[in-house]
């Protein structure tokens, strides 16, 4: 087995890489009574939103991309996360509420009850989040 081991590896001996740890902490957005709250809390600090498709494969890749983006100075960012093909209702009065056109992946971030940024797609992976600290 010595040569096996060498040429697929040997598991039972290989250290487990260390789990990198996470700064997001996802908020579920789940009912249009908590957009009152978004709208709220946005008066003293950035909130942001993402509008996730769980069955687009843009959206699957995108949200690991986001995740990556966030580092400890990010950590206390409050991230609301939305599952827009079960929440379908909330997507519409996020849109309603907000002003913006539906896209996604979406993110929106609200400050002061607005909409002051919004990205989609890839373009989200570019968020300079550190200014919405």
């Amino acid at each position: 087995m010595g040569i096996l081991n060498k040429m697929f590896g040997d598991k039972s001996n290989k250290e487990t890489k260390p789990e990198k740890k996470s700064y997001l902490n996802w908020l579920p957005l789940t009912t249009i009574e908590q957009l009152e709250e978004i709208k709220n809390v946005s008066n003293t600090e950035a909130v942001l939103i993402f509008k996730h498709s769980t069955r687009c494969g843009i959206s699957s890749m995108v949200i690991k991309q986001f995740e990556k983006l966030f580092t400890e100075e990010h950590q206390k960012l409050k991230v609301y996360y939305l599952d827009l093909l079960n929440y379908r209702d909330v997507s519409d009065e996020v849109g309603y509420k907000f002003q913006v056109m539906h896209q996604s992946p979406q993110l929106i971030v609200v400050k002061n009850g607005v909409s002051v940024h919004d990205a989609a797609q890839y373009d989200i992976t570019q968020a300079n989040l550190t200014r919405f600290i």
